[in-house]
């Protein structure tokens, strides 16, 4: 059965919600034939190369927005912890350690609903000069867009643009109460108009349901994005989904294989939580997945690139960078940015309000 779906998507056809819903069913004897399947559409679009992201927490804490998932809220407390915007310097320092890891794209994100214009000038002139300088993808992550700030991001070099939908629509009420999800999907359609690459995923282990899931994955479908991250909650001290449980790694590793099916050509990302929640088989998702983030997440930390590298190199694969050029893991070339120093920031209190 799993190698049928493979051929169907393999065709571009897209695959029936039954069959996606048997896979997030299948059995613990069939995981591994449903993952050579999930491998050979992976393989035939992305071959053996793995992408390496790397994100920085250009503006931490004390968001207005209450997403239940997130320790950036000051809804709740900010938990996660607060610092203002970092400066344009700081900035271009972590694309360039993100370069010395080999990643293949670089994300600045920040904690608010959407950017104010002194974020913006900040993120641009950062992108003017990260982009002038060295050869990486560029992505943001900045809340709720404007065609005008859109439109200033892609001109500024911003070559993708992240708005996860975190759940299904149904489900996002339970969640998030200060805006709806037709406002991140029209933020995606925005990004999209001004000629930016989408980035847009959502979070398994929200207390959704199996539909809400299939849900997601069809909407991303609809949406015609880029690039598909797909997070496993890793339950924040502080917020409302504190005591959620952890996602088992067999269900994790068959939503993986679910999405890839749904969305064989993507950019699908094995995302936030991979490490608590994969642990001994993480190398596993790289089977259904291309890409991973590398130097932890933005209050999170996770695995460094040195280990990485290891993985990527002992499973087999090969890294992509921004040139399109895959090249060999190497552990050893990285081995000092294992335990990188975060950047300067300014005092954390008091946050400078916009």
């Amino acid at each position: 059965m799993w190698s049928a779906l493979a051929d169907k998507a393999l065709a571009g056809e897209l695959i029936a919600r039954d069959d996606a819903r048997a896979v997030l069913h299948a059995p613990a004897a069939e995981l591994l034939s449903l993952l050579d399947a999930a491998f050979r559409v992976r393989r035939a679009h992305w071959g053996l190369r793995v992408s390496l992201h790397v994100l920085e927490n250009a503006k931490q804490g004390a968001c207005p927005e209450d997403c239940g998932f997130c320790s950036q809220s000051s809804k709740h407390g900010s938990p996660g912890g607060e610092a203002p915007m970092l400066a344009v310097d700081d900035l271009v320092a972590g694309a360039r350690r993100a370069h010395a890891a080999r990643a293949k794209r670089y994300c600045m994100v920040t904690a608010t609903r959407g950017p104010s214009q002194r974020d913006l000038d900040t993120i641009c002139a950062a992108a003017e000069r990260i982009k002038s300088e060295l050869d990486i993808e560029l992505c943001a992550s900045l809340g709720i867009l404007t065609e005008a700030k859109a439109q200033r991001l892609a001109a500024s070099g911003v070559d993708r643009f992240n708005h996860n939908l975190e759940t299904s629509e149904r489900h996002y009420e339970q969640i998030v109460s200060t805006h709806t999800w037709r406002d991140r999907v029209e933020t995606v359609r925005i990004a999209q108009r001004a000629g930016m690459d989408t980035c847009c995923g959502g979070i398994v282990g929200l207390g959704e349901s199996e539909d809400d899931l299939l849900d997601l994955a069809y909407a991303l479908r609809d949406l015609d994005v880029d690039s598909v991250p797909v997070n496993f909650l890793d339950a924040r001290p502080g917020t409302p989904l504190a005591g959620y449980p952890q996602v088992e790694a067999g269900y994790a590793l068959r939503a993986l294989c679910m999405f890839r099916l749904v969305h064989p050509r993507t950019d699908l990302r094995v995302a936030g939580g991979r490490e608590l929640t994969l642990r001994a088989l993480q190398a596993m998702a790289l089977y259904p997945a291309n890409s991973i983030f590398t130097q932890g997440y933005l209050t999170t930390g996770g695995a460094t690139p040195e280990a990485d590298h290891q993985m990527i190199r002992d499973a087999g694969f090969e890294l992509e960078l921004a040139s399109g050029e895959a090249v060999p893991a190497d552990p050893a070339a990285v081995t000092h940015l294992s335990a990188p120093t975060p950047p300067a920031r300014r005092p954390s209190l008091p946050l400078a309000r916009d």
